[in-house]
């Protein structure tokens, strides 16, 4: 093939769970000396709703040196080239009473909610959001796909969102519906697009994002849709392979 220079004028943002990984399962070797390979083509970043803990068990604890950018909690903690270039803060945005109060919501309904199983951490808070699971995130794979064949039929977390949409009306919040267990929420504004607004200062002529939540409600959607990039709806980590292939070593 010869050797092709990186193309700087473009970007490659990668959902993490379902898009790069099946979920919460680390990176196969395959498709992660792939992403080494696309990086000698393009810029490459990713973008995750979880935290860079949970980031950095499936993408590998080198992470960010091995990615131009990493946006954990959407991009409200970012690094690039391997630095930390911000942080944000839920709790400074939204206030203490408005989150206790959201809080209490959320606790006193799941506590009404019966399910086959329930574990623990119900309410993770990070950085830039807060995550509801009402299964607990504590529990195991097993029990995930349990909980996640269910809220399929069931709507479970589909149900508690419009309920919380409901009850928090006008106060500036955002719900989003990601992963088999749980639902992100965060402040207006602060989905996957706010990653956008930082790489934006970089000037790239073309930012390909690749998403599977890509459906209105979905952690995608949103950055998907946005007129800044170019989205690219995978079902797979193979479909993204498969398309990255086609777009950039063909």
């Amino acid at each position: 093939m010869g050797d092709v220079s990186v193309d700087s004028s473009t970007l490659c943002l990668f959902d993490v769970d379902g898009t790069l990984t099946a979920a919460r399962q680390p990176v196969t070797a395959d498709m992660a000396e792939f992403l080494e390979r696309l990086r000698t083509r393009v810029r490459v970043g990713v973008v995750g709703g979880s935290d860079l803990c949970k980031i950095k068990e499936q993408l590998g604890d080198d992470v960010i040196q091995k990615a131009d950018y990493v946006f954990a909690e959407n991009g409200l903690v970012a690094y690039k080239n391997g630095q930390l270039l911000s942080v944000q803060s839920i709790q400074a945005h939204m206030g203490e009473e408005l989150l206790q109060d959201f809080i209490n919501f959320c606790l006193n309904y799941m506590a009404k909610i019966k399910l086959p199983k329930k574990r623990g951490t119900f309410i993770e808070f990070r950085n830039g959001m807060l995550n509801v699971s009402p299964i607990g995130r504590s529990c195991t794979q097993e029990e995930r796909k349990e909980f996640y064949e269910l809220d399929q039929k069931e709507k479970i977390r589909e149900k508690f969102v419009s309920i919380l949409r409901e009850e928090f009306k006008g106060k500036g919040l955002t719900f989003s519906i990601g992963g088999q267990i749980s639902f992100d929420v965060f402040p207006d504004g602060w989905d996957k697009r706010y990653c956008l607004g930082i790489v934006e200062k970089d000037n790239y002529s073309t930012i390909h994002f690749f998403g599977d939540k890509t459906k209105p409600g979905g952690n995608d959607y949103e950055i998907y849709c946005d007129p800044r990039t170019v989205g690219h709806e995978v079902s797979c980590p193979e479909e993204t392979r498969q398309l990255c292939q086609q777009l950039f070593f063909s």
